[in-house]
């Protein structure tokens, strides 16, 4: 059985996404606010720390950073090494991730800062030949159409997914360094500056 993990700050549309994997029979893994509402709407869903054995520490500042959560997720399918680990460690795999961030491009403070998501973003990422990674909730139903269609994802879209998602930790991590910097002299050692792409150019 596949299995997701879901972990939004934004619950735009989690409820119906989660509703139509688990319709799909897939298996579901979240924690916190995202595992409240996704079992509230009455699907079932199990909680982070049934599988690390851990219940969140630290006010919250750890609950995802854990062998069993990212073993999941990096593990090289294709690789018996990597195979036979998960199985001496109880790891198994994780093969869709949906994570979006703590807003703190638009609040400030330490406590925005985002540790567990991005890893998981950039582990899932990193890890596109077997994983789907969601970092935009614009993207569910486009996912949600190729598994009914193709009962997977294709590599092509998990590549542009993966692109996405390090766009998007790249953006995020520059916020806060110019934050950071603010903070300390008011104005960062370096300048991190994203623009979207609106058109391609015809020439150049």
């Amino acid at each position: 059985m596949p299995r997701a993990l879901l972990s939004v700050y934004d619950k735009t549309g989690i409820v119906e996404f989660a509703t139509s994997l688990h319709e799909l029979g897939w298996s579901l893994l979240s924690s916190g606010g995202t595992a409240a509402v996704i079992s509230a709407a009455g699907i079932p869903v199990t909680d982070v720390a049934e599988i690390t054995g851990l219940a969140p520490i630290l006010d919250h500042r750890v609950v995802t950073l854990h062998p069993k959560i990212h073993g999941g997720i990096l593990a090289d399918r294709s690789n018996p090494d990597h195979v036979a680990e998960m199985g001496k460690n109880g790891i198994e795999g994780i093969d869709l991730v949906v994570v979006n961030l703590y807003p703190f491009s638009s609040k400030r403070g330490i406590e925005l800062i985002d540790i567990g998501g991005p890893a998981m973003l950039r582990s899932s990422a990193k890890n596109h030949e077997s994983v789907t990674v969601i970092v935009d909730s614009a993207d569910y139903q486009f996912i949600l159409d190729e598994l009914n269609n193709n009962g997977d994802t294709a590599l092509d879209t998990r590549k542009a997914l993966a692109l996405k998602t390090f766009e998007h930790t790249a953006q995020y991590d520059g916020a806060i360094a110019n934050y950071l910097g603010r903070e300390q002299d008011g104005f960062s050692n370096t300048l991190n500056l994203q623009y979207i792409k609106s058109q391609t150019m015809r020439y150049g």
